[in-house]
């Protein structure tokens, strides 16, 4: 199994990445192919056990600034563009990324197309729970989208929690303003009969935002706008109550005794909500395995993004998705 890392993808590339990718080609039992400028790979690798890891030299780097879909059509050389061809050329069997979202995106549709059934890719984040995981998506590969897009994500997401996360027979939850079927914008009112009578998905009916992280659901759906936002506020109310806990438990001699006792409890709950543990999200639909990861992905982001991309290869996700999307109801 080799997975094809894009060395110069994110803002901590090409340090981290490389760390990352070292760290995975040691303890995961996989081979890398790292995919970057030669000249400022080679010497970081040259610092660490590099046992498993090749390197595809690709002259030219997709910044974030870049216009994403000029970037993926008209420059062939990027590290995204040349890691997306050798995926689609057979030398290697998924692909990780931090770099620009939208380029990766772009760059997988045109060199891997999509899977048959699936009209628009969808990023698939993992969500921590009250008792385990969830996977929300459109976590943002597009900001709007139709009825049939929704349904499409929630045999998509419904494929990644049984194959990826282990959940025999994933609830199926749609992300609105309250419970009734009536409720919500026209888009939502529109694709709640069409989950809630389709065979291949156990829809348990609506969700709202406070009840995203209670375990009662294991997919959520939802645009890739309304996705985009509920993720990037998860990010910043994670940081924020870490932030007022360390400050009150450092206010006074009785708060510091009170914040050693409760160190190991906090840095177990804080783990389960650092991405970095998490790695990267899948991009669904492409017909290819595409793990995106944060673009402030340190080594340990990345060395996940790693083991999710390998879950994901053994696990077939790509033929498993086929099959669902493409079944009769």
């Amino acid at each position: 199994m080799r997975i094809a890392v894009d060395a110069m993808g994110g803002d901590l590339a090409p340090d981290e990445i490389v760390k990352g990718a070292s760290l995975a080609a040691q303890s995961l039992g996989v081979e890398i192919l790292l995919v970057g400028q030669r000249e400022r790979v080679e010497p970081i690798l040259a610092d660490l056990p590099s046992s498993g890891i090749e390197v595809l030299h690709a002259s030219d780097v997709v910044e974030m600034q870049d216009l994403a879909t000029r970037a993926a059509r008209r420059r062939k050389d990027t590290s995204i563009a040349v890691a997306v061809r050798s995926v689609k050329e057979g030398q290697a069997d998924a692909l990780v990324s931090a770099g620009s979202t939208g380029a990766t995106m772009v760059a997988t549709l045109l060199g891997w197309g999509r899977i048959k059934g699936v009209d628009r890719p969808a990023i698939g984040t993992v969500m921590p729970t009250v008792n385990g995981r969830c996977v929300l998506l459109d976590a943002g590969a597009h900001v709007d989208a139709r009825p049939n897009h929704l349904v499409q994500y929630a045999l998509m997401g419904s494929a990644y929690a049984e194959r990826v996360l282990g959940i025999s027979d994933p609830r199926v939850g749609l992300l609105n303003i309250g419970e009734e079927e009536t409720k919500g914008c026209e888009l939502v009112r529109q694709v709640y009969p069409r989950l809630r009578d389709s065979s291949r998905i156990n829809f348990v009916g609506n969700i709202e935002g406070r009840d995203i992280l209670s375990g009662n659901v294991d997919v959520i759906i939802c645009d890739g706008f309304v996705g985009n936002i509920v993720l990037k506020f998860a990010e910043g109310m994670a940081k924020t109550v870490f932030f007022m806990l360390q400050k009150a438990l450092t206010a006074d001699v009785k708060s510091k005794i009170g914040g050693l006792l409760l160190k190991d409890a906090l840095r177990s709950v804080r783990a389960s909500l650092d991405y970095s543990e998490y790695g990267g999200a899948p991009l669904l639909g492409v017909d290819g395995i595409c793990i995106i990861s944060h673009g402030s992905s340190n080594a340990q982001a990345i060395y996940n993004a790693i083991r999710v991309a390998k879950e994901a290869i053994e696990q077939d996700l790509t033929t498993h998705i086929r099959t669902l999307v493409t079944a009769r109801t």
